[in-house]
């Protein structure tokens, strides 16, 4: 009997969240789990691929044909849901918080559609949807709560991301999320400390500051230099062993924020800044309050003071009106700010955008050629940038999930502290996901490292021991009201198992 039978079985009723988009809406995600679970339902298997009781949609906006594959997805659950009574279908996120009834109308067997203000209203609106048998839309205009007060089911034992602030007041000309989002909210530093404490103390080493714009944070109290002092904070958890975050804006980003990341030691050497384009007449058609010169003076700052920091970026190529001397200019900043990695983008029109309705759209095929030639460059200088890193000793924390030959290649993964990938070779001894290793780099590529040779050390941690913890109550989980232990996973290759004496196997 599968978990999904045996939760029928017993009148346990199963859930499912699929996620779409940004870092936000991976957390607002890990909280409708949460919700789910503390109104009783349990997390359906892996793969279970629409088979649950509830299927939740945490919609983006702002990713190209989002709403075709939104309504595709329906499509497909629309035969599972008639064929199994009872089942639900929920809608959220910013497509829910722009489309709002048209997603009603177009998949009339959906039961709720929430926003991104309200996602802690989905138990109840499920239970509405149920009682009264028909569809229930509910979008909030503005915050009703901040997504790292709701319960929460981590997906990470060792990592987690706590929300510092929701919404932007920015007016960039491509981005419909403050439309979505609302204004930008500020959460009380003290919350927000409360809270990384209070996840350190379940075993959590490192923390990812999140905020559509973080760097703008303490623009509610007018306190410029907020920001640096809650990352000064941050080096004041005991415990606490890595502290990142993102995204931030160039035109937020000020000294007293380098100065906090140079001096704090727990403050991770590793940026992401965006720059959408290098070009000056570019940005001021995206309505970014900056210039080419503002950005790579950032970056020029950031190096001087963290000389061996990893910086990231998004790019935009073939915004409306980009002429080839534009785009040269963003390949200028590329060669400049030699970026460990970049996130490009072709460019594509959202409805709801001021950029939408811009004369000067660029063909397809300019566009197509403009982002080869962006990524071979970039590509060229990761891999460049990666070389420097050979003979060099690093701390990882080891990771989960993130290496996928690991199993065939007797290998682990992890990550340095700027945030580069590194597999590395399996130790004799047990490591487990948020420990630390320390090992040499012998090899570069464009987007990982190696260190074949021996493990100079390992460090388990309070972080290991609580992805432990967790890994032996999911698995409890996963057994069901039966009791019956599945055993504790382990990180990397499985021990070879018997030699098989009849039935079949698989690869």
């Amino acid at each position: 009997m599968s978990s999904s039978d045996r939760s029928r079985a017993v009148g346990v009723k199963t859930y499912e969240v699929r996620t779409y988009g940004c870092q936000m809406n991976v957390h607002d995600s890990e909280r409708l789990s949460g919700l789910l679970e503390d109104a009783g339902y349990v997390r359906a298997p892996e793969g279970s691929d629409g088979d649950a009781d509830v299927v939740v949609f945490n919609t983006c906006a702002v990713r190209e044909n989002a709403d075709n594959r939104l309504y595709g997805n329906l499509g497909r659950l629309a035969p599972k849901k008639a064929g199994r009574p009872g089942m639900q279908i929920a809608v959220g996120g910013c497509l829910a918080q722009k489309d709002r009834d048209t997603i009603v109308k177009k998949a009339p067997w959906v039961d709720v559609v929430f926003g991104t203000h309200n996602i802690g209203k989905l138990p109840v609106l499920l239970e509405r949807a149920r009682v009264q048998e028909e569809a229930q839309v509910e979008i909030a205009e503005s915050l009703e709560a901040f997504p790292s007060t709701l319960p929460t089911r981590r997906e990470s034992a060792y990592a987690a991301w706590v929300s510092i602030s929701v919404g932007c007041n920015n007016t960039c000309t491509f981005c419909i999320v403050p439309a979505l989002r609302g204004k930008e909210k500020d959460r009380r530093t003290g919350d927000i400390l409360a809270e990384i404490e209070a996840l350190v103390a379940e075993g959590v080493s490192e923390i990812t500051l999140l905020g559509q714009n973080v760097n703008a944070y303490g623009s509610d109290i007018g306190d410029r230099e907020a920001f640096s002092k809650l990352l000064r904070a941050c080096g004041g958890i005991e415990g606490l062993e890595r502290v990142r975050f993102t995204s931030p804006h160039p035109r937020d980003f000020t000294d007293d924020v380098i100065a906090a990341m140079a001096e704090t030691p727990n403050v991770m050497p590793q940026l992401h800044m965006p720059l959408q384009s290098g070009s000056d007449p570019v940005l001021k058609a995206m309505r970014r309050s900056y210039r080419q010169e503002r950005y790579l003076g950032i970056i020029r700052k950031v190096r001087e003071a963290i000389p061996h920091a990893a910086i990231t970026t998004d790019i935009i190529v073939g915004f409306p009106g980009e002429t080839e001397e534009d785009f040269e200019q963003t390949l200028h900043v590329v060669r400049e700010a030699r970026f460990a990695q970049a996130f490009t983008f072709q460019y594509s029109k959202r409805p709801g955008t001021p950029a939408a309705t811009m004369d000067d759209q660029i063909p397809k095929e300019v566009v197509q050629a403009r982002y080869e030639r962006l990524v071979a460059l970039q590509e060229e200088i990761s891999w460049e940038e990666n070389k420097k890193q050979v003979g060099r000793t690093l701390e990882l924390m080891v990771a989960e999930g993130e290496g996928r030959k690991d199993g065939a290649t007797q290998r682990l993964s992890g990550r340095a502290p700027d945030n580069r990938l590194v597999h590395f070779t399996k130790p004799g001894q047990e490591v487990r996901p948020g420990d630390v290793v320390t090992v040499e780099i012998t090899y570069a590529a464009p987007h990982h490292l190696l260190a074949e040779g021996a493990v100079l050390d390992v460090r388990r941690t309070r972080a290991g021991d609580a992805w432990e913890k967790r890994n032996v109550e999911r698995a409890a989980e996963a057994a069901g009201p039966t009791g019956v232990m599945l055993g504790l996973p382990k990180v990397g290759a499985p021990e070879p198992l018997p030699v098989a004496t009849g039935g079949c196997g698989r690869d």
